[in-house]
């Protein structure tokens, strides 16, 4: 039994939104009660105890897409890259480092990634994974270091024809192979999607045989209309848009998830929103990217569940909210605009994005839930409660004020020390294999 408790208490939990002087008890990978300081500490006498030391205890944060293979980008000049657009970028940049990766460096990327959820209260990632020179066995590399490091993880390979039909099929078999493992799994820890790059990039071949491949369980995970050059591509090759090609493969669905969605019409929000199909918006990577704003204020509004996420961009949470704040605000020429639908994307989307692929409840604090807490470094200088902590964390939080990171009742960071693993080692190791990388890349 665990107790954090001494802490101005956020639940996200309509019933009992903000106690003052909060605590909630731990039991296994759950929450068992959730109450004032006092009353848990005496109902559980014996239980090991957390001080918060009157700092802001909250859920865990979840992101909803994440790019792990991205890692060791990090500081990388490419000899000869040169962008001149979108499509420059992928084939330039990522594809470039996604074709050399090695089992080794696929590892100690997830590694370095899943550390930093960690440091910055992330405890459950979408990860959508490329890495065309090591394709088989890849999710599970991912899976295994998941589960070192107590992250709760859905994943997925990005099948492309890119690199020619056999490294499709490969990748379409290493997804079924994982979302079959994964609905054997009973650790309500990971799960398993059929990844997918973009339409402009999978053919119909590969798109049947992704189809005939993919358990009946599991939904798809593609980047949709990310560039204007995949809503030309679709227009010309097949004479639909986007959302309707998906369509009739039978991807738009309640267990998918459409990464971007920029380039989409009225048209396609309506298949959108009446198939039940998940949207993630990435707002820091759209701006890096030049690529354009999507409609998110208009997906939100119209009922299409809509999260937050950081396309491998950061692993900050609250920095993806910041960018998505000031963004949407920017692009509408409206000061009014995100400040209740950029939250409810991250606070209330996210989970529900996660619910439909794990059991326990999740972004919540509540009897039942799963135990993904975080405790968060923070001393307002005006009143807060659950009326106004959005305020207080769009303003006053980054991620690394996180001091205390819980995920499925384990500790993985206290006092800003990561529990569960030899951080200096790990990024040693990291350090080594990027300049394996770095040397394969460039010569």
């Amino acid at each position: 039994m665990l107790i954090v408790g001494n802490g101005k208490l956020v639940t996200r939990d309509s019933k009992l939104p903000f106690i003052e002087n909060g605590a909630l008890a731990i039991d296994g990978t759950k929450i068992v009660k959730v109450g004032t300081t006092p009353d848990l500490r005496n109902l559980y006498k014996g239980a090991d105890y957390i001080d918060a030391k009157n700092r802001i205890i909250m859920p865990a944060f979840i992101n909803t897409h994440e790019h792990i293979y991205s890692a060791m980008a990090r500081g990388l000049s490419i000899k000869g890259y040169n962008p001149k657009g979108f499509l420059d970028i992928l084939d330039g940049q990522w594809w470039t480092i996604d074709r050399r990766l090695t089992l080794e460096q696929i590892r100690y990327s997830a590694m370095d990634t899943m550390i930093s959820c960690i440091r910055n209260g992330v405890t459950t990632i979408f990860d959508h994974h490329a890495s065309f020179g090591h394709i088989k066995g890849s999710l599970f590399t991912i899976a295994e270091a998941a589960k070192e490091l107590g992250i709760r993880a859905c994943l997925c390979y990005e099948v492309s024809d890119r690199d020619g039909a056999e490294k499709a099929k490969e990748a379409v078999l290493e997804n079924g192979e994982f979302i079959r493992f994964a609905l054997k799994d009973d650790t309500d820890m990971i799960a398993g999607m059929m990844g997918m790059h973009a339409q402009f990039t999978i053919s119909d071949a590969t798109m049947e045989l992704a189809a005939a491949n993919k358990p009946e369980e599991a939904g798809y995970h593609i980047h949709v209309a990310e560039g204007i050059e995949d809503l030309h591509d679709c227009l010309k090759k097949y004479g639909k848009r986007i959302a309707d090609r998906l369509m009739d493969w039978n991807i738009l669905g309640k267990k998918t998830l459409l990464g971007h969605c920029i380039y989409i019409n009225s048209h396609e929000m309506d298949l959108i929103r009446d198939t039940g199909t998940m949207v993630v918006h990435n707002p820091e990577s759209n701006m890096g990217n030049a690529c354009g704003c999507p409609p998110v204020m208009e997906l939100v509004h119209r009922g299409i569940l809509t999260g937050l996420g950081t396309d491998g961009y950061t692993h900050d949470m609250t920095e993806s909210y910041k960018v998505a704040n000031v963004l949407h605000k920017h692009h509408l020429c409206d000061a009014n605009a995100a400040w209740s639908e950029v939250p409810e994307m991250l606070f209330k989307n996210n989970a529900a994005i996660a619910g439909r692929y794990f059991k326990a409840p999740l972004g919540v604090l509540k009897e039942g839930a799963a135990a993904d807490v975080i405790v968060v470094d923070y001393d307002p200088p005006t009143y807060l409660d659950e009326n106004n902590i959005n305020g207080h964390i769009l303003f006053g939080m980054t991620g690394r004020d996180v001091v205390t990171t819980i995920g499925n009742g384990k500790v993985l960071m206290q006092d800003r020390e990561v529990k569960v693993a030899d951080t200096e080692k790990v990024m040693a190791k990291c350090r080594e294999e990027s300049a394996k990388l770095w040397k394969n890349i460039n010569g």
